[in-house]
């Protein structure tokens, strides 16, 4: 497991100024406030943030600055920014605001020119391009505004166009394992991980410690992203950081 060092992202999922949690993108519930979730995971060791307006785009409405510069005040960790971005405008704000990266996902899909913009105007680092699949019949679509939308995109195939457009790294969320805790989608990120050249980072699923070093030892992801299990205290990023180590998967302490 040698290379780069692998990364443990929370994700803080707000609606309303608050962190909600649900299973398979539905039933949200409260998880507390955002801000004060962030400091604590960057205290406890967490690697970057990512922090998502989760009904931003359903709702037409913009990220909520004030809220991301307060988050961004509370944290000395990379911080990644999505929800309602639909123009390079969006994106210069927020990372005035205090964002390290911008993602998107359902803007990208309806204009995929804005990956191109975007990786020009700030450099691909700056692009994390969020995918949400689901499995509809025998072929994974990529679904948008939170998960309500299906479309005709095969997920792959929508991967490596963003990726041939600037997309600096893929945020991959399998929609059918989201919130189970039953684990992440490893076959199906090990063959995305295997076709693309830019980092992965897994999300969608995680139930326990496990379930951490499967997604990085049979997929080789590069980041595994997890919400309800940091949020509820169910795994505390230092043990299990350590359970990594310990299963010879390198990362930063």
């Amino acid at each position: 497991m040698g290379g780069l060092a692998k990364r443990i992202i929370p994700c803080l999922d707000v609606k309303d100024g608050r962190t909600v949690k649900g299973v398979n993108f539905v039933d949200l519930r409260d998880a507390g406030d955002p801000v004060e979730l962030a400091w604590q995971y960057s205290q406890q060791g967490a690697d970057e943030l990512v922090f998502l307006d989760i009904t931003a785009t359903h709702e037409r409405r913009k990220t909520m600055v004030e809220l991301v510069k307060a988050v961004a005040r509370n944290v000395n960790i990379p911080f990644t920014i999505g929800g309602g971005i639909n123009e390079i405008l969006d994106a210069d704000v927020l990372l005035n605001s205090g964002a390290d990266k911008i993602s998107i996902n359902s803007a990208a899909v309806r204009n995929p020119d804005l990956i191109d913009q975007l990786a020009k105007t700030f450099g691909v680092q700056f692009v994390v391009i969020a995918v949400d699949t689901r499995r509809v019949g025998n072929q994974n679509l990529v679904h948008l505004n939170g998960g309500r939308i299906a479309t005709e995109h095969e997920t792959f195939a929508w991967i490596k166009e963003a990726e041939s457009r600037g997309a600096g790294e893929i945020l991959l969320t399998s929609m059918d394992h989201d919130g189970t805790k039953a684990g992440f989608d490893c076959e199906f990120l090990k063959q995305i991980n295997e076709q693309i050249s830019i980092p992965l980072i897994a999300s969608g699923g995680a139930g326990n410690q496990q379930h951490f070093v499967d997604v990085f030892q049979k997929a080789g992801v590069d980041a595994a992203l997890a919400a309800s299990v940091f949020h509820y205290g169910e795994i505390l990023i230092p043990d299990l950081k350590q359970t990594l180590k310990n299963n010879q998967v390198q990362v930063r302490y």
